[in-house]
């Protein structure tokens, strides 16, 4: 192991970042906690629910607490497992755990007041409903994704601590856009939802691509930092497009999968556990 490893390995983040993480994760289990005696049966969902945020925060505060962040900075291959885990493990699983109504019930009865009517301030309304279409959670997950990657901002990012908090945030919430819009109540048809999974996948595939068989290093500020971990500066850059391409494309392939299934299992009372009756049966 070189000089340079152990400064990448350490753990913890920024303290607005770890601020973060613990708030959400506390008002989560506080809302929860306060809803849990007027679910009844519909306990059973709010586990799975439950489950689905608990494993989604993991891995946000895997990607942003743990080794990856500080190794990002010297490797790209590392930085390329940070975003994936933001963008295609964490946002799915958190928009999965619809944490909005636990959060809301942890706050105080005249903040979830004050919080509703500023919902449904038109202004706002009509600008979440517009950022929430598919087809615009698409594009600004699209534009995003790419943007971020030109040379330039790349690597200004990896020269300026501020910079570099807003590209995560420009990955992560953008990836929340798309996953709500695709994976939410009121997602798009089937057809359209298997759809812009499939253009994600080729997108972000075709980004993975040009990283894996490119000859030349896109982003010489990494300088000599691959080299601490055994590898070239242009073989890190490869095993990072490898990362992006496979296991990203991979992670769109078993999400159409689980809509697919979702689509074709009959559809239960959340209350009685039932399935519907067929028109005309008693």
């Amino acid at each position: 192991m070189s000089k340079a490893q152990p400064e990448a390995l350490r753990w913890g983040a920024d303290w607005w970042v770890l601020a973060c993480l613990a708030l959400s994760l506390l008002l989560y289990a506080a809302g929860l906690a306060k809803l849990w005696p007027r679910l009844g049966q519909g306990r059973g969902p709010a586990l799975g629910r439950a489950a689905y945020f608990g494993t989604g925060w993991l891995a946000m505060a895997a990607a942003l607490a743990s080794p990856l962040d500080p190794a990002g900075a010297m490797l790209f291959a590392a930085h390329m497992v940070q975003h994936e885990l933001l963008m295609i493990v964490a946002a799915p699983l958190l928009v999965l755990g619809r944490p909005f109504g636990p959060w809301l019930w942890a706050l105080p009865a005249a903040w979830r007041r004050a919080i509703g009517h500023g919902v449904h301030w038109r202004p706002w309304a009509v600008t979440w409903q517009a950022i929430t279409r598919p087809m615009s959670a698409w594009l600004i997950h699209f534009a995003a994704l790419w943007v971020w990657h030109a040379p330039a901002l790349f690597q200004l990012a990896l020269r300026d601590d501020t910079v570099h908090a807003w590209q995560h945030a420009s990955f992560l919430f953008p990836a929340l856009l798309f996953w709500w819009a695709v994976l939410g109540a009121r997602g798009p048809a089937p057809g359209a939802a298997m759809l812009y999974l499939f253009t994600t996948m080729m997108h972000t595939g075709a980004l993975g691509a040009l990283f894996a068989l490119s000859g030349t290093v896109w982003y010489p500020a990494y300088g000599d930092g691959p080299l601490a971990f055994g590898l070239m500066p242009l073989e890190d850059q490869q095993l990072g497009g490898l990362v992006m391409w496979i296991p990203g494309g991979l992670a769109y392939v078993i999400a159409g999968l689980a809509l697919c299934l979702r689509w074709l299992a009959p559809v239960k009372n959340t209350w009685t556990g039932s399935s519907p009756r067929s028109p005309g049966k008693p």
